[in-house]
């Protein structure tokens, strides 16, 4: 529902999308923004679980980043947290850890990807963040939910070839941001 309506999505549809009524909602978050925060939480925690399942999974760091990328788009993170991110303070301690968490995990994963010489020199950590945010937002149209996801993963696997290494690809335009320069991006955006 967050991710269809924004931070006001109606409470009572999403007690009754989860299959209970109003008041169960409120035993176990007493507000919206408690019960934002815990999914933004979930979302990431789950991140670092894929990450860690990747690396379980898969011998080879670009197997392991290429089933990373798929897990996120089933999870949802890069949907949720967009549409939530005016609404919460992803500074609070429990989220800032789990985010400073998730993100070291995935530079450690694309870094791992990249010396092995699977992923390509000149892709960044942004390429993938960036990229799946754009991946997990719906396409405009008559799309069926199964159709929407099923395209999100079609479309990941291209952006999975393009990121693997091959001397024969072409550089990259436009710029190559690592996760420093998106946290630099963001504090000169909050001067």
């Amino acid at each position: 529902m967050f991710v269809e309506r924004g931070p006001n999505a109606s409470l009572e549809e999403i007690a009754r999308r989860a299959d209970v009524g109003i008041a169960t909602l409120y035993r176990h978050f007493v507000d919206r923004d408690t019960l934002m925060r815990a999914v933004v939480l979930h979302a990431l925690n789950s991140t670092i679980d894929a990450v860690e399942q990747a690396r379980r999974d898969h011998a080879d760091p670009f197997d392991a980043m290429a089933a990373y990328i798929h897990a996120v788009l089933e999870i949802g993170t890069s949907a949720v947290i967009p549409a939530l991110l005016s609404a919460i303070d992803l500074d609070e301690p429990e989220l800032k850890a789990a985010r400073i968490t998730s993100a070291r995990r995935v530079v450690e994963l694309l870094t791992d990807a990249r010396t092995s010489g699977g992923l390509r020199a000149d892709a960044a950590f942004a390429d993938i963040g960036l990229a799946l945010v754009r991946l997990s937002q719906k396409l405009p149209g008559p799309f069926s939910a199964e159709e929407q996801k099923a395209l999100a993963h079609r479309h990941a696997d291209l952006l999975i070839a393009g990121l693997r290494a091959d001397a024969a690809k072409p550089a990259l335009s436009g710029p190559a941001m690592e996760l420093a320069d998106l946290r630099q991006m963001v504090q000169d955006s909050e001067i």
